[in-house]
């Protein structure tokens, strides 16, 4: 059967639509790290960069062909050529490696939300192409000895069963803690990673923001970044842990904005969406009672902040309607 005689479903076209939003403003972030990159890093940038291009120019031609009009997503003049560098010392291939973990995880999920085998097969490129990304930013970062590598820990010789029901105590003020497991390890280490490089994101972005709520908005976003950090990070110090650092990638001291407001609020509006997915996965997977906990006090705190944000993209105008179904509600008043 021809899939182009099937038309895209809502599904199929919504995650068209974000990955579209998302790659457009890839591009505009690689514009400016590619003027600043060094020999071996500005290769990947360059294949990302074309990737992204020749996935944002696919997406183009799908919604020609359906007849569907083209978003905005971002465009030149969210890019300000010429701008100083924002970040400092590998923070460009630390955000890559953040970004292109990100876009292996969506789009491997858009594909198995897909129908038509023209675009499960066009989110399975996507998915090889950022894993693609991914390995390549990995491999430099490990050879420049800035990437922390999550705690080694001795290996199990033998299975074991849980018997007690203590094992699940995480509350309990008469009963002693068990250390964290290699899952709950793995969750909360992932956490404070992309918090850290968050943080030196909100740092830059609070520099350079052109409105000063704008400006504020950033400077929220650098102390939740903190603040999810260091919580998490003491239920790595209580097990004698050292939670993840590196001394490399931190904003500058450049006042010059390389972005538009409009592309440093979605960009943050993403990533803590993102965050708040991996908080939620993460009390999921947790079998200590105490860390859903810890992790359902924390999107407290995060889902006022992405509110916050939503709210100041509509009042600037630069918050792109998503597509939706035509409203029959009122048919039936």
């Amino acid at each position: 059967m021809n899939t182009n005689m099937i038309p895209l479903t809502s599904t199929e076209f919504g995650n068209l639509w974000m990955t579209y939003q998302e790659k457009t403003m890839l591009l505009r972030l690689l514009e400016h790290f590619l003027e600043h990159a060094d020999e071996e890093t500005r290769t990947v940038f360059q294949k990302a960069y074309d990737q992204s291009e020749q996935t944002a120019a696919a997406i183009r031609d799908l919604f020609r062909a359906e007849g569907a009009v083209i978003p905005h997503g971002f465009t030149e003049k969210d890019v300000y050529n010429g701008a100083p560098k924002l970040f400092d010392y590998q923070y460009d291939l630390m955000f890559m490696h953040m970004m292109s973990k990100i876009e292996t995880n969506l789009f491997a999920v858009y594909s198995t939300m897909s129908y038509r085998s023209d675009i499960r097969q066009f989110f399975n490129k996507a998915t090889a192409q950022s894993l693609e990304s991914f390995n390549a930013c990995t491999e430099l970062l490990l050879e420049r000895g800035v990437l922390a590598r999550s705690p080694y820990m001795s290996l199990p010789k033998e299975v074991h069963y849980i018997v007690n029901h203590d094992y699940l105590n995480g509350n309990s003020l008469f009963k002693e803690k068990r250390a964290l497991n290699a899952i709950e390890i793995s969750l909360i280490h992932h956490a404070i990673e992309t918090n850290l490089t968050g943080m030196q994101l909100m740092i830059g972005f609070a520099q350079v923001a052109d409105h000063p709520e704008v400006r504020q908005y950033f400077i929220t976003g650098m102390e939740l970044s903190k603040h999810v950090e260091t919580t998490l990070g003491e239920y790595l110090r209580d097990d004698f842990i050292e939670p993840p650092a590196t001394h490399a990638g931190k904003a500058t001291a450049s006042r010059v904005a390389p972005f538009s407001d409009k592309l440093m609020l979605y960009l943050t509006n993403l990533l803590t969406a993102f965050g708040l997915g991996s908080n939620a996965l993460g009390g999921a997977f947790s079998l200590r009672s105490d860390l859903p906990v810890t992790m359902a006090l924390l999107a407290r705190k995060i889902v006022p902040f992405l509110k916050e944000g939503g709210q100041l993209m509509i009042k600037h105008g630069w918050m792109e309607e998503p597509p939706h179904v035509e409203d029959r509600r009122q048919l039936t008043r």
